[in-house]
């Protein structure tokens, strides 16, 4: 059975039913500003066999503007694959900006990692090979730790969203941001409970509905849903 992200690359990743209007959108107002090395590096990841999983263009440029507005100057990225969410990130922080990204998968990074160089920014870069899980409770470990991120976009796998949640929450600090991508999973988590997915579609479409349904009931955050790329939810810490 197709999975729902079959035939999905940067260039369609979007939850319009319009391919026309996404266009419109990416050609106005989304590549004109993209980097250089950005749409090289999402290009590249394009003819990657998992290259659905990076973020769209219009969700990195989502990103930037969020990280822009908000002074984020430490950051954390839960997920990394080849990187091109990490460059936006890299790219929309101050000089003396940091993210620490942390990814299973030292082999994909390493795509992304010329064109961190390349671009200048590796110095903001710190890249952690685990889980996510691990990683996260390692810096729980350290007091200074708590409260002290500004920024956290997670990208990671889908079923432990709810326990990257409430690390992220002590981690981040008050006022501070939280993404989640890929909330909306190809809009299956609003299609009948009969409709017929794949193993795996069934497994992270029920994932997602549940944390969605969990972080809409969690008063410690104020949250808000957008239908960008494949659903992209920011919740703001409120205590």
């Amino acid at each position: 059975m197709a999975t729902a992200h079959q035939g999905i690359d940067s260039s369609n990743k979007t939850l319009l039913k319009s391919e026309a209007l996404y266009r419109y959108v990416l050609d106005t107002s989304v590549l004109p500003h993209e980097a250089d090395c950005m749409r090289e590096l999402r290009l590249v990841t394009d003819k990657h066999s998992l290259g659905f999983m990076q973020s769209s263009p219009d969700e990195a440029q989502l990103l930037r503007m969020l990280l822009k507005l908000t002074g984020a100057r430490r950051t954390l990225e839960v997920g990394v694959f080849t990187g091109y969410s990490l460059l936006a990130t890299a790219l929309a922080l101050p000089d003396d900006g940091r993210v620490i990204g942390i990814d299973v998968d030292r082999a994909a990074y390493e795509i992304g990692s010329p064109f961190i160089e390349r671009a200048g920014v590796a110095g903001k870069v710190d890249f952690r090979e685990g889980t996510a899980r691990e990683h996260l409770e390692k810096l729980l470990a350290d007091e200074e730790n708590i409260g002290a991120f500004d920024f956290a976009f997670a990208d990671a796998d889908k079923p432990n969203y709810v326990r990257y949640h409430e690390q992220l929450l002590r981690l981040v600090r008050v006022g501070g941001v939280i993404v989640y991508d890929n909330t909306l999973w190809a809009g299956t988590v609003a299609l009948p409970p009969d409709t017929p997915l794949s193993d795996l579609d069934s497994r992270f479409s029920a994932a997602l509905k549940d944390f969605n349904a969990r972080l809409s009931a969690d008063t410690r955050v104020e949250v808000c849903q957008l239908a960008i790329a494949d659903g992209v939810t920011i919740c703001r810490r409120l205590v």
